[in-house]
């Protein structure tokens, strides 16, 4: 079984906003899936196949900086190792519409990967890194207002891009493996915009 999660914020307030990309992009891996998102505990979340392989699709609904809490709540529910856990997020130090697999490593920064690593007691998940860049100045306050607000439009055609390909990332690796999936999509180009 896998566990796929995206991370984001709760509520309408936040929902196209670009800290929810994670959120996004385990809306597009539903899509086309007979999937029902059902809430038990910290998370909302749904039984899907992916590549032939038996996946829980989940999204936390307590907020980013507490996202590790539902992990590991959805990781002991579904008796799930810490190897077959992918997380899906936002990250500024990717250009926008780039998306970027690895399994390990630190947080980078994001508090709700510090949060996961935290609560499972382990680095060793794979993440799927959505690219969103960052604003121009970086000042920390222009920063968190630029994670809180949503897409501009000239920016849809390549966010589409970007959520399908993150997709298409997950397919391949539930299907191949982290390392086929690594070489075949951490190299992709930027989408047009």
């Amino acid at each position: 079984m896998l566990l796929i999660v995206g991370l984001g914020n709760p509520g309408a307030r936040y929902e196209a906003t670009r800290h929810n990309a994670g959120f996004m992009l385990v809306d597009r891996i539903a899509q086309g899936r007979p999937v029902s998102f059902t809430r038990t505990g910290r998370s909302l979340w749904a039984k899907v196949s992916v590549a032939g392989r038996g996946a829980v699709l989940a999204k936390p609904q307590n907020f980013m900086n507490l996202s590790g809490e539902a992990v590991a709540e959805l990781r002991e529910a579904f008796d799930i190792d810490v190897g077959d856990i992918t997380v899906a997020y936002d990250d500024l130090d990717l250009p926008f519409g780039r998306i970027r697999l690895k399994r390990g490593g630190g947080s980078g920064g994001h508090r709700g990967i510090d949060s996961i690593i935290q609560c499972l007691g382990s680095a060793e998940f794979q993440r799927l890194r959505l690219g969103i860049g960052r604003p121009s100045p970086p000042s920390a306050e222009e920063t968190v207002s630029y994670v809180l607000s949503p897409f501009p439009p000239d920016q849809f055609h390549a966010l589409a891009r970007m959520l399908d390909a993150g997709a298409s990332s997950i397919e391949t690796l539930a299907a191949e493996g982290i390392a086929v999936a690594m070489n075949r999509f951490n190299s992709a180009a930027i989408p047009d915009g």
